[in-house]
C-alpha cells in the first residue's frame, strides 16, 4: 500500500469517526489555495468559522477545508492532493474537541501535575492532550502549550491512550490567565480618556449598536477582504477608540467576524494596529 493511499485511507476512517480531516504537505503545512481562490479571489466563504470545502474543488482554506464527507476526500482534485500528502490533519472544533499541544518535556510535567488526565496521544516533541468540549484556539498559553480547537488543525498521530474527558475550566482558564501575545489587550490599547472624563458612548444600546454594524460590514464583504477589514477597525476605533467604551470582548467579536472570512490573526492584529497608529490611539 502506498503511502498515498495510507493516509486516504486513515483520512477516511476518521471521518467515519466523525473528525473533519484534510490533507498536510510535508512540514505540516496545510495545501495551499487553488489559482481561483488564492488571495481571497474567490471572496471566501459566507461562513469560515464553520468546516467544510469552499465552493471549488480542491481543499482550499487550511482548516476550513476539513470534511467527513467521503465523496469530497476521494474526489479527483483531493487524491491528486493525497498523492503529494506528507500526513493527516482534522479540526479539532469541528469534531467538538480540544486539543492540548505539549511541545516540551517541561509542558508535559506541567499537565502531569496541573491538568485531569484524558486521552493522550504521543508527538514527535511532547504529548496531546485531547478533552470533549470546544473554545477558542490560542497559542503560547505557557511556555511550549498550544490551545488547538476552533478555527484550527492538529496533525493526526494516533487515537492515544486514556479514556477522554470533559474540557475542564483549568484549560479554559488558560486564556484569561496568558492570552497570546498578537492579541491585542484593550486596557493598554484602548486608554481611557485624559483627565478621566465620562465616556459620551456609555449607552450599551449605542456601543452594541456599533459593534454589530461592524460585523455585519466585514461578514457581508464579498471582495477585498484585506481592505474591508482595515476601514472597519478605523471606523470603529474613530468612533470609539479615544474614550474608553471598548473591551476586550467587543475587539475579540471585530477579530472573530475578521477570521470567519479567513484572515488571519497576525493580519487581523496589523489591520487593528495600523488602524490605531493613524488615528493615533
Amino acid at each position: 500500500m502506498s503511502t498515498a493511499t495510507g493516509y486516504l485511507r486513515t483520512a477516511l476512517q476518521l471521518a467515519e469517526w466523525g473528525l473533519p480531516v484534510m490533507p498536510l504537505r510535508r512540514g505540516k503545512l496545510p495545501v495551499g489555495n487553488c489559482p481561483a481562490c488564492a488571495g481571497s479571489a474567490c471572496g471566501d466563504r459566507p461562513n469560515m468559522a464553520a468546516a467544510g470545502p469552499c465552493q471549488c474543488p480542491a481543499p482550499c482554506h487550511a482548516w476550513a477545508a476539513a470534511t467527513t464527507d467521503p465523496n469530497v476526500l476521494t474526489s479527483p482534485a483531493w487524491v491528486r492532493a493525497w498523492q503529494y500528502a506528507g500526513g493527516v490533519a482534522y479540526h479539532p472544533g469541528g469534531a467538538g474537541l480540544t486539543v492540548v499541544d505539549l511541545d516540551t518535556p517541561d509542558a508535559v510535567a506541567w499537565a502531569r501535575q496541573a491538568l485531569p488526565a484524558t486521552t493522550t496521544v504521543a508527538t514527535t516533541r511532547g504529548e496531546h492532550w485531547i478533552y470533549q468540549g470546544t473554545m477558542r484556539s490560542v497559542n503560547g498559553v505557557r511556555p511550549g502549550v498550544d490551545l488547538k480547537s476552533t478555527m484550527v488543525y492538529a496533525r493526526w498521530r494516533g487515537p492515544g491512550t486514556g479514556p477522554m474527558t470533559a474540557l475542564p475550566e483549568t484549560v479554559v482558564a488558560l486564556i484569561v490567565k496568558a492570552p497570546a501575545p498578537a492579541r491585542p489587550v484593550l486596557a493598554a490599547a484602548v486608554p481611557a480618556p485624559a483627565g478621566g472624563g465620562q465616556c459620551r458612548h456609555r449607552s450599551p444600546a449605542y456601543l452594541e449598536r456599533g459593534i454589530t454594524m461592524a460585523e455585519r460590514r466585514i461578514t457581508a464583504a464579498d471582495s477585498g477582504i484585506h481592505h474591508t477589514v482595515y476601514r472597519t477597525f478605523l471606523a470603529v476605533l474613530s468612533a470609539h477608540g479615544r474614550c474608553g467604551c471598548l473591551s476586550e470582548t467587543h475587539v475579540e467579536r471585530l477579530f472573530a467576524a475578521a477570521q470567519a472570512k479567513g484572515e488571519s490573526l497576525r493580519h487581523c492584529t496589523a489591520a487593528w494596529d495600523n488602524a490605531r497608529t493613524k488615528l493615533g490611539v
